[in-house]
C-alpha cells in the first residue's frame, strides 16, 4: 500500500455573533482538515490546530513541504515517515506550524491504520479501559459591549441544566474584571459545581497570582494557561504557591518541549492538543512522560468531528492515573458555541452535546480507525481553499 495524495481542505463559516478571548474576538468559524488517500482506496482523515489565515500557512507546508515526504510511501510506516519528516524541518521549525503540519498527516495515517486493520483507533492502541467519557463544556466566551458578569451567569445556568459533567470559561479582561466573572459562574453553578477557568496566557505571573488566590478560594478545578507558554519559571512559580491546580500546554509541541515541562512540574494538569503536538504518534510519548512524572492529563480539544472523535479514542486508551479502584476518570472537552464542523461534515453525526442531555456521557466510537465518516458534499459546501 502506497499514499498517493495528501491535500488539506480548508472550511469555513461566518458566524452569527463574534466570540472572543483574552487575545482577539473572532466572527469566522475555520478547520484545517487533512485527507490522505492510498493505491489501495483507502482515504485517511487528520486534523490540523490552528484556525484562520494560520490555517492557509499551515495548508501550504502540509502540500508543499511535507506531502512530497509521504506521497509513495507506505502509510503504516508511521514512525519512519514521522520522523523524516521531523528531521527534515527540525532546521526550520522544532515548535508551532510546522508541527501543526505534521499532526494532521499524523492522525490520518492512524486512521488508515485502523481501517487496514479493521480496528478502531483504541484498540490500535492496546485497548479500552473505558467505553464512555464524561464530557465538560466549554463557553462563556468574551464579547464586547454586554454586561458580562450577568451574560456568564446566564449562561452557566443553561450548560449547567445540560448535563455536562463541569464547565470552563473565559477570562482575559483584567484581574479585577475576570475575577467578577469566576464569582458571577460560581453563583450559578453553586458552591460545588465543577468550574475551570481558562486565561489563554492573558497574566503575568504576578497578575496571574491574585487571580489564582482567588479562583482557590471559589472552589475553581483548574487555572489555564494562566501565564505566557514561554514563562516556564511563572509556571513553577504558581504552580508551586497556588492553591489552585495548573493546567496548560495546549501550544507546547512533541517530547522535547514537553519534556522539560513536565520535568520541571510547570503544571499540575498537562493538556497535549493532538492536532498540534505532533499527532497521535508524539501525543503518546507525551502521555507517557506525563504519567512518568506522575502528571494527569486532560486531553486539550478544539476542532471538528475529527479532533472530537481522536480524542475520544486517546481518552479510552488512557490508563487511570494513579492506577486506583475509583480513579479519577478523563473527560472529554467540548465546545458548547456553535460549531458546525462537529457534526454537519460527519455523515454520521457524533452527537456529543446531544449524548450528553441524553445520558451525561459520550461514546467512544468503535468503527475502523478514528470511527467517523467525512461528508464530501458538506466539505464542498465550506471548503474556502
Amino acid at each position: 500500500m502506497k499514499i498517493t495524495s495528501v491535500k488539506s481542505r480548508i472550511l469555513s463559516y461566518d458566524l452569527d455573533e463574534e466570540l472572543g478571548y483574552s487575545q482577539q474576538y473572532y466572527n469566522r468559524r475555520t478547520a484545517h482538515l487533512v485527507e490522505v488517500r492510498t493505491d489501495d482506496g483507502l482515504v485517511g482523515w487528520g486534523e490540523c490546530f490552528g484556525a484562520g489565515n494560520f490555517a492557509l500557512g499551515n495548508k501550504a507546508i502540509v502540500e508543499q513541504v511535507l506531502a512530497p515526504l509521504f506521497i509513495g510511501q507506505d502509510p503504516l510506516d508511521r514512525e519512519v515517515l514521522w520522523h523524516r519528516a521531523y528531521k527534515m524541518m527540525r532546521d526550520h521549525g522544532q515548535k508551532g506550524m510546522p508541527l501543526e503540519s505534521l499532526s494532521g498527516i499524523d492522525i490520518a495515517l492512524w486512521d488508515i491504520a485502523g481501517k487496514a486493520a479493521g480496528l478502531p483507533l483504541h484498540k490500535l492502541l492496546g485497548g479500552a479501559f473505558r467505553t464512555e467519557l464524561p464530557v465538560y463544556g466549554y463557553g462563556m466566551m468574551l464579547k464586547r459591549g454586554e454586561d458580562l458578569p450577568q451574560r456568564f451567569h446566564d449562561e452557566a445556568l443553561e450548560l449547567k441544566d445540560r448535563g455536562y459533567a463541569g464547565l470552563k470559561m473565559k477570562v482575559g479582561i483584567g484581574p479585577r474584571e475576570d475575577i467578577k466573572l469566576v464569582e458571577a459562574v460560581r453563583d450559578a453553578l453553586g458552591p460545588d459545581g465543577m468550574l475551570m477557568v481558562d486565561a489563554n496566557h492573558a497574566y503575568t505571573a504576578t497578575e496571574a497570582f491574585v487571580v489564582g488566590k482567588a479562583l482557590g478560594d471559589l472552589n475553581v478545578e483548574w487555572f489555564e494557561e494562566p501565564v505566557a507558554p514561554e514563562d516556564r519559571d511563572g509556571y513553577r512559580f504558581l504552580t508551586s504557591k497556588l492553591d489552585v491546580k495548573i493546567a496548560g500546554g495546549e501550544v507546547e509541541f512533541s517530547r522535547w518541549g514537553w519534556r522539560d515541562l513536565l520535568e520541571g512540574r510547570g503544571v499540575d494538569i498537562a493538556q497535549p492538543e493532538v492536532c498540534a503536538v505532533g499527532g497521535v504518534s508524539e501525543y503518546l510519548k507525551v502521555l507517557t512522560l506525563a504519567h512518568t512524572n506522575f502528571i494527569p492529563v486532560i486531553n486539550h480539544v478544539w476542532g471538528s468531528g475529527i479532533a472530537i472523535a481522536t480524542n475520544l479514542h486517546l481518552l479510552a486508551a488512557m490508563p487511570d492515573l494513579p492506577g486506583a479502584m475509583s480513579a479519577v476518570q478523563p473527560m472529554l472537552e467540548c465546545d458548547t458555541t456553535p460549531h458546525l464542523f462537529q457534526d454537519e461534515i460527519l455523515t454520521e453525526p457524533l452527537d456529543v452535546h446531544g449524548q450528553v442531555a441524553r445520558r451525561g456521557t459520550a461514546r467512544v466510537p468503535d468503527k475502523p480507525g478514528i470511527g467517523v465518516e467525512i461528508d464530501l458534499d458538506a466539505i464542498k459546501r465550506f471548503e474556502i481553499s
